[in-house]
């Protein structure tokens, strides 16, 4: 290990496997480890084996269950928004060559009491239980209004200006009800919790643009997934790195990052061997993440807690119409809490797990002392539960920008349902470490499903 890289990489989670893959692309000299010897770090999909292992050791994996190689079970769950950014790097690199992917049966939202399609059309709309009569022909004209928008015509504005109008106030013009805002900004622009109100409406405009596009691209839901679970996209983009050059060395121990007299990176001891590199990048995990700081510079902090609870179901989530895969959303109102609750649920369609078995997983933001209490209104709509694996996981952020000692530290994977957090990590370290903008050639998206 005496050659000398451009760059090490550390952890192989989606962030890390994403920039490795495109900073080889751009022709530098990667060297990618990780402690485990498997890929995919926090973001990796396992076998039934390697789950039960990881949450209960002293416990033989139950007969009913099936194969062992049948499953990959996502530890993160998150899916693939279809005209979404994480598709573009996807078409850009052409990673989608290693990948088949399938669609999301149905987006949901629960509301009342019990769960709903989500409208994402205007037939939809004027179709749904979620609104009554008179809501239906506000909303109706809320639709056509984001729809027919265009930023140099002011003919299209009706007197808002995206820009300097709140959310609020977008809702409010229209006549919109707590109810329709509700499934309007959490189950269509996705956000977690009720703060976009108070800002400026154009990003929740651009984001309610990307969930109807990518429902229209494929019909069923905006989603996408790929076969044999989450944990093949970070292989995917290794492979991407490994063709341009890249070096790959997995069960790996990382015992020190290495810096000079200022501070500045110089290599990563493994054992007692060095390798030097120009730069670092790696996840919370291999700069202090969880460990008390006695030696030297806090490099992390935790922002939160998110508590996931991984289902094993023997049916299919009731009141989904029999789906094979789904996305509820639980906004925030809906339960008396800050922010949403998340199932998403994919089955053997996806060879993630044996036939007639689904797996859900429920997700949030921790609020509270008691996390699995706080999850209660997701794990009820489930039905019966065959078997649940709980975690909470501290969510993680570099303290510094790293331009200063060539160490860039990735984010923790949020509580979000998608991955466009992901890219937007991936597109500010990018920037940080090259010192431009990360440019994707204009493919067409299109990826089969």
């Amino acid at each position: 290990m005496d050659e000398e890289y451009d760059v090490i990489v550390l952890g192989t989670g989606l962030t890390e496997c994403i920039l490795s893959g495109l900073l080889s692309v751009e022709g530098k000299k990667v060297l990618h480890m990780d402690r485990n010897d498997y890929y995919g770090g926090d973001s990796a999909s396992l076998n039934l084996t390697q789950l039960y292992r990881k949450f209960r050791p002293d416990q033989a994996v139950p007969a009913d269950l099936g194969r062992d190689r049948d499953y990959a079970v996502d530890l993160i769950p998150k899916f693939i928004i279809a005209s979404g950014e994480l598709t573009r790097i996807l078409v850009h690199t052409d990673v989608t060559r290693y990948l088949e992917f399938k669609q999301i049966a149905g987006s949901f939202v629960y509301r009342d009491g019990k769960i709903s399609k989500v409208p994402s059309t205007e037939m939809e709309a004027v179709k749904s239980p979620l609104m009554g009569l008179f809501e239906k022909r506000r909303a109706k004209k809320f639709f056509e209004f984001l729809q027919n928008w265009r930023a140099d015509d002011p003919n299209t504005h009706q007197g808002l200006d995206l820009e300097k109008h709140t959310m609020a106030q977008v809702y409010e013009k229209f006549g919109l009800e707590p109810g329709t805002q509700d499934f309007i900004g959490h189950a269509m622009a996705l956000y977690l919790d009720d703060d976009y109100k108070t800002k400026p409406a154009k990003p929740t405009y651009e984001r309610i643009v990307l969930y109807t596009s990518s429902m229209a691209r494929y019909g069923k839901s905006p989603y996408i997934y790929p076969l044999y679970g989450l944990g093949e996209l970070p292989q995917a983009f290794a492979r991407l790195s490994a063709i341009y050059g890249g070096t790959y060395m997995l069960d790996k121990p990382i015992d020190e990052i290495v810096t000079d007299a200022d501070g500045k990176f110089v290599g990563v001891r493994s054992g007692n061997e060095t390798v030097k590199a120009k730069q670092v990048v790696g996840d919370p995990s291999y700069f202090g993440a969880g460990k008390s700081a006695e030696s030297g510079k806090v490099r992390v902090v935790e922002e939160g807690k998110v508590i996931r609870a991984i289902c094993f179901l023997k049916h299919p989530i009731p009141g989904t119409d029999d789906a094979d895969s789904a996305q509820i959303i639980i906004p925030q109102n809906q339960v008396g809490r800050r922010n949403d609750i998340y199932i998403a649920m994919v089955s053997s369609t996806h060879n993630v797990c044996a036939k007639d078995v689904y797996v859900a997983i429920v997700s949030t933001i921790v609020e509270t002392d008691r996390p699995e209490q706080e999850i209660q209104p997701g794990l009820q709509l489930l039905g019966p539960i065959y078997d649940k694996f709980v975690s909470v996981s501290s969510l993680y952020t570099p303290t510094s920008s790293g331009e200063s000692d060539n160490i860039f530290i990735t984010r923790s994977y949020d509580a979000t349902s998608h991955f466009e957090t992901v890219v937007d990590d991936v597109q500010h370290v990018w920037k940080r470490m090259m010192g431009k903008d990360l440019i994707l050639r204009k493919r067409e998206v299109d990826v089969e499903a």
